[in-house]
């Protein structure tokens, strides 16, 4: 029986992720029923759970793979980039990315097991986000009468409540203002100078 290749294994494991994306978004964890996996996948039972022990594996490989990605774009472009996206209707998966960002919160607020496996899985973000900052404040571009910890607590605090406005399904076309705020916020000011940063 020839090999699978590797290729075919990454191709196959991508569409499992992006497929399931789409179902715990619209069902939440409880309602992505293994049928609901199937019929989002277009992928038998067996044929998902080769690539991932159980549900809850799964969910924790796409929550983290959503993390890996926010992270990418945390390195580029700041915490802030990552809220824009949130409101951009261009953006490559804003509702499914929200979807499971609420059922992560969600399960870390109701389920001690969960919250342990997540633990170990969240700290990208968080390091993405120092590591952004701290490069911006070498280069003058960030205010540095507050510690980068301090800062990106901020940022943090900000993405959590606007994924709680957008959950609540409040209107978010006038939060791009607010969003440029928060920028600010962080910036270093030299008189009227004004540099990007966050």
């Amino acid at each position: 029986m020839p090999r699978v290749s590797q290729d075919h294994l990454d191709a196959r494991r991508r569409q499992i992720l992006d497929g399931s994306r789409v179902c715990f978004a619209r069902y939440g964890y409880e309602g992505a029923t293994v049928r609901r996996l199937e019929d989002a996948t277009g992928l038998s039972r067996g044929a998902i759970f080769h690539h991932f022990r159980d549900k809850e594996s799964l969910f924790l490989a796409l929550a983290e793979d959503d993390a890996v990605r926010m992270a990418d774009v945390v390195a580029e472009q700041g915490l802030v980039q990552v809220m824009r996206d949130l409101l951009s209707e261009g953006s490559e998966h804003p509702a499914d990315w929200l979807g499971t960002r609420l059922e992560v919160s969600r399960r870390l607020r109701t389920d001690h097991e969960f919250r342990a496996r997540w633990a170990e899985r969240s700290e990208q973000l968080t390091t993405a986000t120092r590591q952004r900052l701290a490069r911006q404040r070498e280069v003058g571009k960030l205010r540095d009468d507050i510690s980068v910890e301090v800062l990106t607590a901020f940022l943090e605090l900000v993405l959590e409540g606007l994924v709680s406005h957008l959950a609540m399904g409040l209107p978010a076309d006038d939060l791009e203002p607010v969003l440029d705020l928060v920028e600010e916020s962080v910036r270093r000011h030299r008189g009227n100078e004004m540099n990007g940063t966050s």
